[in-house]
């Protein structure tokens, strides 16, 4: 697929992927490309946009699908009632998103991507850390779990540097194993702006492109690879939210 050469984008983020082309083209509107706004409260606000065909693809660089970004005023200093309706913001947003894919008993498989020892690049282990996993209950003690118990599996990859592996090589081998029928992988974001950092996350049901946004990009993560639903859950840097399921 031959995506947008022409436009420097250096940033993973949709919502500002469409502004910098329309700045870039003097438009309005961009053709293959619908987006929405919408505000949940005065400081919760979430944009919606959908590369709809292959022109929405070659201008913004990016796979067709949903990419749903959802800004959180002053996160940094947030009050605990104040994160908890962030948090419920962001999961409800999950929930749709994974409820598109599969049904509500289907296998998901969690994968942190990133490196746990560098700061701005350690969002992905630092949330698998704290996800419930439950497959290994379901399979040898399912009676201390509820019926309605869903299989979560996590793994937290490493990076090419560490391991010598591209990330989707060891992930192929994972998911050909155990089989979940959806991946969820969990990201570090790259943005533009300096003021989005630690307030601003992005969901999509495309997967992911390791190092993108940088411009370095390598093999993806997505059902092409995989051959399952690839839902990508990235963040500027903001490791407050990790009891998304």
């Amino acid at each position: 697929m031959s995506y947008n050469k022409k436009l420097n984008f250096r940033t993973d983020l949709a919502d500002e992927r469409r502004d910098i082309y329309k700045k870039a083209n003097n438009m309005q509107d961009t053709q293959g490309v619908k987006s929405e706004e919408e505000k949940y409260n005065d400081h919760i606000k979430k944009t919606k946009v959908e590369i709809l065909d292959e022109n929405g693809e070659n201008i913004l660089g990016k796979p067709k699908g949903v990419y749903i970004t959802i800004d959180i005023d002053n996160l940094k200093i947030a009050q605990d009632e104040e994160i908890e309706e962030a948090a419920t913001c962001l999961s409800k947003e999950i929930k749709e998103l994974i409820k598109k894919h599969i049904d509500a008993k289907s296998e998901i498989l969690v994968v942190g991507l990133g490196n746990e020892y560098v700061t701005p690049d350690a969002l992905g282990p630092k949330v698998v850390s704290d996800i419930d996993v439950t497959r290994h209950i379901l399979q040898y003690m399912p009676q201390y779990l509820d019926k309605d118990t869903r299989s979560v599996s996590a793994i937290s990859p490493g990076v090419l540097g560490t391991t010598g592996i591209e990330t989707v090589e060891i992930l192929k081998g994972i998911v050909d194993n155990i089989r979940p029928k959806l991946v969820i992988v969990i990201d570090a974001l790259a943005s533009r702006n300096i003021n989005r950092i630690s307030k601003t996350i992005q969901l999509s049901d495309t997967g992911i492109v390791p190092g993108a946004g940088v411009g370095n990009k390598r093999s993806e993560i997505s059902i092409k690879n995989l051959k399952v639903p690839v839902i990508a859950i990235r963040s500027t840097n903001s490791c407050r939210f990790s009891n998304y399921y």
